[in-house]
């Protein structure tokens, strides 16, 4: 039976204020000119960051511009709002929930992210507070300079968030933190008036005190406490290089001795103030730089051996342990950087120390890198010494080992079982000299509730990242938090250290009074003279003592376990390709360049990526429990049920849906439905979330409720008719010219155009050329010496029906080159099914295709996939709807052709060196990486250089850039990368691309033909 509407109105799970709806009608009202957003799903996207802590905020705001948070911050001293509570956002990825609130987040990153002015002479940039740490230095990259501190989310975290945290990372004992790189802050106060923050002299200090407004009382109030209380300021200060920051009075005077205001907004979480716009210094690129990788049999050598390592004068010092190195070699990532952790000693890695060198003079860092290596070649194998090295040289193969290392941070989540490696005490600073010893109480901690922990950091710094895993669903477990943070205290205490090393305080600003003791009152009148009414992210580092308010408590806080342990175990196993995700923020990746999530790059939505449709599916569920609904249930009975005796329900479903009846799961289709199932976050993703399944599960359910739009039919069933179309290709091809039938299709089928069937067809040319199809009974005869030599093409719809010349090319290609070439009979992948949720008749399709693919198998042939998307379906998918022992097993083209060098290098074919430019569908390279390397080196066997493009979606992928919804989305991704390569006027010509996706949207667009690589390889060997 159909379910009726399940009621799961958001007033359910967290009521909406008026105040906070009037608040957002007087902005607009006002003339507000970003997005004001009270929706649900926006609200629950952002009520998670890359903390352990869920809040659901009232409404989400994206202000444009600087004029509309001045209108923010003028409306909220009016009567009627003087208690909302706003709090800037950047780029969500805090690990102690900085920017969570229950009150309005206001979201500079989507529209304030311009890089405004760069002097190069002076070396200084000037930005929107919106803009992404890598996306800035991309933009100085050919000036020769960048933008100096370092994170490992820094291809998502935005400059407003660095500076609000104080952020700083790899290198900082050399570059310092954000703040010793800003020179001027462009700050809009809560009253509305705005400020040009940078350090001035005492005669301007004099005249700003002068002032009688909030730039006026705050600049008197912060001198004042200066002046009166320096020799506590001193004693409180902690001398480190990741000294206490927010609030900072311990630098409110510079070096100069110039008063500086910025040493208070610089980590302050915008509990002081909205920073819009930023003047920061810039540095010259070093010229040359190289990576030490030093291993140790244990990872306590490590640390203590990191401390004589400074003594060789590095650039920085890096430290991963085994539980994080073996996750890494678990990732994609590992590949770029295997080579550095050779095979055979990788099990005896128990940490490393990544040891880097940069400079401008080449000879002194060779110089002071063969003191180094000498070192460590004196010392190999003695007691807590390394026991081999390696090293990486130049920018571009040093960049690949800290992206395994910045994205062991996010790997770490991804242990197996549902205890889990979570930040809530991660980021410690203690003197470095303390650190091994510091470091070795905090494991005793730890092991003494049977913990399981991984660690890495900065250990030149003193700083370590330390994430014990828990499983936040257990209340039993729960408790863990206070007890550990607790213990973590005191042992910083007595290390000389702080709680807070680098990734800021959020909710553990409940520590601050301890930390700051005496001296906590004085940072409450701060916050007072800003903040008179603690509206500016409350609870967050300091409280006005006149507003009776408290900071946050680290067990006060709802947490993301508390909501998930809501869902059934058994709702939960079937979605837990969601339940995982953990907030790091992966997927807002700026790089439009990189394959990852291609519709959060075009919409710049954060409902459209991975983390947000995991959030949205994990609150929807948690909803859809609370209403009573049994989805394990409900998915049998959907399977079990018919088109024609669900129609009746289904319809009514929809009409209500037409009428405006609310039902959440409504926004959660839109933000499934701007998916491109490309599969990039199962790949990319740290903690492996996969939208694809758990969206085609969502999918199932949701159509199980209301009726499915033309399209989905139109797109499922094309692997089903298309081989009778494709027999008389003109009935297909002749009205799908018309244009009365594309309009047709575009109104009632949300299809705006569709691909033409080839004239050619398969079963014609092998008829005419006397090819046999592939059946068990025709390769076993196939004698077994010859065997090696033969292979079966496997087909799909895309290639074998809208692309059936390459094909043909591939089997002359291998023909000509010796090989025996069969082609298996066509049955449907059953991919487009899976897309769109149609999973009982997928399930029916993998079986079948399957059963003759296995009976293939079993005669030894290799099995050969051409389309990327379409094959690597097989080995994703199918293992998930097939049983083991009956999944076939069917190769990449590439993975079988790199396998061939002893004999192509016989046939000494040399096609002279030419460079030819691959473009790899996006599946293919973030779901099977080596694969790429695969036909690098399938294209050496003929003398051919090829060199994989950069470049992120196409836009097409499959069927999405065909339908109506997502034409803007579509067009868009191919402009923002595949565009600018594929009109480059140097490589016309010495283009390839893997995915029929990709050379169909290629067509549609430019109106190039872009060919297979095997068709080059055809056409160079014919020419």
């Amino acid at each position: 039976m159909i379910k009726q509407l399940v009621e799961t109105h958001p007033l359910q799970a967290g009521a909406l204020d008026k105040k906070y709806l009037a608040f957002i009608d007087a902005l607009k009202a006002q003339g507000f000119q970003g997005d004001l957003n009270p929706d649900y799903a926006n609200r629950t996207v952002l009520s998670t960051d890359n903390s352990i802590y869920q809040l659901l905020p009232q409404a989400v705001v994206y202000p444009k511009n600087t004029h509309d948070l001045v209108l923010i911050a003028e409306l909220s001293n009016q009567d009627e709002f003087k208690t909302i509570a706003l709090t800037p956002r950047g780029g969500g990825t805090g690990t102690n929930g900085q920017s969570l609130t229950d009150g309005l987040v206001v979201d500079i990153s989507k529209h304030m992210n311009q890089v405004l002015e760069i002097n190069a002479e002076e070396r200084w940039v000037r930005v929107q507070t919106g803009v992404v740490k890598d996306q800035l230095n991309k933009a100085l990259k050919p000036y020769g300079l960048f933008f100096a501190p370092e994170l490992s989310t820094s291809n998502r975290a935005t400059i407003g968030g660095m500076i609000n945290t104080d952020a700083s990372g790899q290198g900082s004992v050399l570059y310092g933190k954000t703040r010793d790189h800003v020179l001027e802050l462009n700050a809009v106060f809560l009253d509305g008036s705005q400020w040009l923050s940078k350090p001035v002299s005492d005669m301007e200090l004099t005249q700003i005190k002068q002032r009688d407004d909030r730039v006026g009382a705050v600049h008197r109030i912060a001198d004042q406490i200066f002046t009166e209380q320096k020799a506590l300021i001193a004693a409180k200060f902690p001398k480190l290089n990741r000294c206490l920051t927010g609030y900072d009075l311990a630098h409110i005077r510079d070096d100069e001795g110039q008063f500086n205001l910025n040493a208070l907004l610089c980590g302050a979480e915008g509990s002081l103030a909205f920073i819009t716009e930023a003047k920061l210094n810039v540095l010259p690129i070093p010229k040359f730089s190289a990576l030490v990788n030093i291993q140790y049999a244990s990872f306590n050598d490590a640390l203590r051996d990191a401390k004589d390592l400074m003594d060789w004068n590095p650039t920085s010092i890096e430290t991963v342990d085994s539980k994080v190195l073996n996750l890494a070699m678990n990732d994609i990532s590992w590949d770029t950087v295997r080579s550095y952790f050779p095979e055979g000693k990788n099990q005896a890695i128990a940490g490393i120390n990544l040891v880097e060198y940069t400079g401008d003079d080449e000879s002194e860092l060779n110089a002071k890198l063969d003191k180094l290596t000498t070192h460590l070649d004196q010392v190999s194998g003695q007691v807590s010494k390394s026991f081999a090295y390696t090293i990486a040289s130049g920018a571009g193969e040093i960049g690949k080992i800290w992206a395994m290392r910045k994205k062991a941070v996010g790997l770490l989540g991804n242990a197996e079982g549902e205890k889990r490696p979570i930040p809530f005490v991660e980021d410690t600073a203690v003197p470095p000299e303390n650190l091994a010893d510091f470091i070795m109480e905090f494991r005793a901690l730890l092991d003494s509730h049977n913990l399981a922990y991984g660690m890495f950091g900065h250990v030149d710094a003193g700083v370590l990242h330390v994430r014990p895993a828990i499983d936040m669903k257990d209340p039993a477990q729960e408790p863990m938090i206070r007890t550990i943070t607790d213990g973590v205290v005191a042992l910083t205490q007595k290390y000389k250290g702080l709680l807070w090393g680098e990734h800021g305080k959020g909710v553990r600003s409940e520590y601050a009074p301890e930390f700051f003791g005496e001296l906590y009152p004085f940072l409450q009148e701060i916050k007072s003279t800003f903040d008179p009414r603690n509206q500016l992210n409350p609870g967050k580092i300091a409280t006005p003592a006149r507003s009776g308010a408290e900071l946050l408590k680290i067990d006060a806080v709802p947490t993301r376990g508390q909501y998930d342990r809501q869902i059934s175990p058994a709702t939960r196993d079937t979605f837990n390709a969601a339940m995982y995700c953990n907030g790091n923020g992966a997927c807002y990746n700026f790089d439009p360049n990189d394959a990852m999530c291609p519709s959060w790059k075009a919409t710049r939505e954060r409902t459209q990526s991975p983390k947000g449709r995991a959030s949205l599916v994990r609150e929807w569920l948690r909803l859809q429990e609370k209403a009573g609904a049994d989805l394990n249930q409900e998915v049998l009975e959907v399977r079990n049920s018919n088109f024609v005796g669900t129609f009746v329900p289904r319809l009514k479903n929809t009409l209500a849906k037409r009428k405006g009846e609310y039902d959440f799961s409504h926004e959660v289709y839109e933000a499934m439905a701007g998916c491109l199932a490309c599969k990039s976050c199962v790949g990319q993703c740290p903690i492996k979330v996969n939208v694809p399944e758990f969206r085609s599960k969502f999918l199932e359910l949701y159509h199980g409720r209301y009726l499915r739009p033309l399209k989905d039919y139109f797109v499922g069933t094309l692997e089903y008719v298309i081989p009778t179309l494709a027999r008389m290709p003109s009935l297909y091809n002749t009205p799908m010219q018309l244009g009365f039938v594309q309009k047709l299709l575009k109104k009632y089928a949300g299809m705006v155009d569709s691909p033409l069937i080839c004239k050619e067809n398969i079963a014609k040319e092998l008829a005419r050329f006397g090819v046999a199809w592939a059946t068990p009974e025709a390769l076993n005869r196939v004698p077994a010496e010859q065997k090696d030599k033969t292979v079966v093409l496997v087909q799909d719809a895309f290639t074998s029906f809208f692309e059936t010349r390459l094909v043909l090319d591939i089997m002359d290609l291998l023909t000509h080159l010796g090989y025996r070439v069969f082609i298996a009979p066509f049955k449907p992948n059953g991919k487009p099914l899976h897309v769109h949720g149609m999973m009982k008749a997928f399930d029916k399709a993998a079986a079948d295709n399957a059963a003759m693919l296995k009976a293939l198998n079993q005669t030894g042939v290799t099995l050969i996939g051409i389309d990327p998307s379409m094959t690597l379906t097989y080995r994703q998918e199918y293992s998930k709807s097939v049983d083991a022992a009956s999944l076939p097993e069917v190769k990449l083209f590439q993975e079988w052709f790199a396998t061939q060098g002893e004999y192509l290098r016989s046939l000494n074919i040399n096609l002279h060196n030419e460079e030819i430019f691959l473009l790899a569908h996006c599946t293919e390279k973030t779901n099977a990486a080596p694969s790429i390397k695969d036909w690098q080196t399938a294209f050496s066997f003929f003398g051919l250089k090829l060199t994989p493009e950069t470049v992120g979606c196409c836009g097409m992928s499959g069927t999405y850039g065909h339908e109506t919804a997502n034409q803007t989305t579509s067009k868009a991704l191919y402009s923002q990368s595949w565009s600018a390569v594929i009109n480059h006027s140097d490589k016309q010509g010495r283009i390839v691309a893997t995915g029929y996706s990709c050379r169909s949207q290629v067509k549609r667009i430019d109106q190039k033909q872009v060919p297979h690589p095997a068709q080059l390889l055809l056409k160079k060997l014919n020419a």
